[in-house]
């Protein structure tokens, strides 16, 4: 099994765990903060399942009716994610606005906390051993999961220190319950819409980031020879693997032989310099183009 798929089973995994351990805070304090965490925990798990499962599709090898591979399955993944936020968000403004209609006592929120921290660190130290992985790999996929139990954590630490002031206040300050959760379900909602955007953004093709370009632009330029150019060059990514192609500009005397060996090292200096890119070189005569002579 390829690490990614092994990051996407310790998401799921510790997501079961700190689901679990944030019900439990919930049910005993009967907080809405903690209910809102809880809930984000259980988009945790799904979209951990989501992740696995594009991920082990974006593994398969190139087929006859997929010549260009499965990556372009990871975008679908970080999308769905980012609905589930949406979804959970949306619960818990409803949950929110409920107990603020309807105010309630909270109940033994010391041991409440202290289990809601527990689960906050296992989503910590997963999602830290996660972005390695992603960052190696540069799978959208996991680093989407790894940022959204980052963004749980977090949520985590702010419901723990907004209920922690609770305890040591007046009951007239239990309000902050629901404030609190609104808060977290707001930053959920942007989470969930930069994680939609970038899916969109990649099942449209959209350009490799500006400094790819340029480096690619530069070992392009220290592979030409005396008398060449290059243009048109148009650049993409599906998930982890770059797409690049342009057209190579060469003396009409060049022979084949030469123009292929050109093309071989401009290939293999392109893919000593980006990780998982595929080429497409389409050699052309420069006295064709004399604008780029």
């Amino acid at each position: 099994m390829n690490p990614t798929r092994q990051m996407a089973l310790l998401s799921i995994a510790t997501s079961v765990v700190t689901m679990a351990l944030k019900f439990a805070a919930y049910f005993l304090t009967g907080s809405v903060s903690l209910f809102s965490d809880a809930a984000e925990s259980l988009v945790n798990l799904t979209a951990g399942l989501v992740a696995f499962a594009a991920l082990t599709i974006a593994s398969r090898p190139a087929d006859e009716d997929h010549t260009y591979g499965h990556d372009k399955a990871e975008y679908f993944s970080s999308g769905v994610e980012g609905a589930l936020i949406m979804v959970a968000a949306l619960t818990i403004i409803y949950a929110a606005v409920e107990r603020f209609a309807h105010p309630a006592v909270l109940h033994q929120l010391g041991i409440g906390l202290f289990i809601s921290l527990l689960a906050a660190g296992a989503n910590f130290v997963t999602a830290r051993i996660m972005l390695k992985v992603a960052n190696t790999q540069d799978s959208i996929t996991l680093e989407a999961d790894a940022q959204h139990l980052l963004t749980d954590v977090w949520t985590s630490v702010g419901v723990v220190g907004g209920l922690a002031v609770v305890m040591f206040t007046p009951p007239s300050w239990q309000i902050l319950d629901p404030i609190i959760a609104v808060i977290v379900a707001l930053n959920i909602v942007k989470t969930g819409i930069d994680l939609i955007r970038r899916s969109y953004s990649g099942l449209m093709d959209v350009a490799l980031p500006p400094e790819e370009i340029a480096a690619i632009e530069n070992l392009v330029r220290a592979e030409l020879p005396p008398d060449s150019d290059f243009h048109a060059l148009r650049t993409r990514k599906a998930g982890p693997r770059r797409f690049i192609d342009f057209h190579l500009l060469l003396p009409e005397q060049t022979t084949v032989k030469a123009s292929h060996q050109l093309c071989d090292r401009i290939e293999a200096s392109i893919a000593r310099g980006l990780n998982r890119t595929s080429v497409t070189i389409h050699v052309e005569p420069k006295e064709s183009h004399p604008a780029q002579g």
